[in-house]
C-alpha cells in the first residue's frame, strides 16, 4: 500500500491530533506499526491536501496560543478511505 493510501486507511479508523507534524508522524507510524520515513508522510499529506484528501492539517484553535497538527479526513477523503476498504 502506498503512502498516501495508508495515511487515508490510518485516519479513517483513527484521530491524530498533535503538537506538531513531527509528533503527528510518530503517532502514524505507531499507529500503522512501521516507519514510513518522514519526508514520505510528509509528501504523502501534501499529496492528499492538494487533492482535497484532507483538511488543512495546521491549526490555530480558538483561544490556543500556538498551533497544532490535526489529520482529518473531508468528505472526499472519506469516500477515498472508504473505497480502499472494498480493495
Amino acid at each position: 500500500m502506498d503512502v498516501c493510501a495508508l495515511l487515508l486507511a490510518t485516519a479513517f479508523g483513527n484521530t491524530i491530533s498533535e503538537p506538531n507534524i513531527e509528533a503527528g508522524f510518530a503517532r502514524f507510524s505507531e499507529i500503522v506499526g512501521r516507519d514510513v520515513g518522514l519526508g514520505a508522510f510528509a509528501d504523502a499529506v501534501a499529496a492528499c491536501l492538494r487533492d482535497g484528501l484532507i483538511r488543512e492539517p495546521v491549526r490555530l484553535p480558538e483561544g490556543a496560543l500556538q498551533c497544532h497538527w490535526r489529520l482529518e479526513l473531508t468528505p472526499d477523503g472519506v469516500a477515498a478511505a472508504r473505497a480502499l476498504r472494498t480493495i
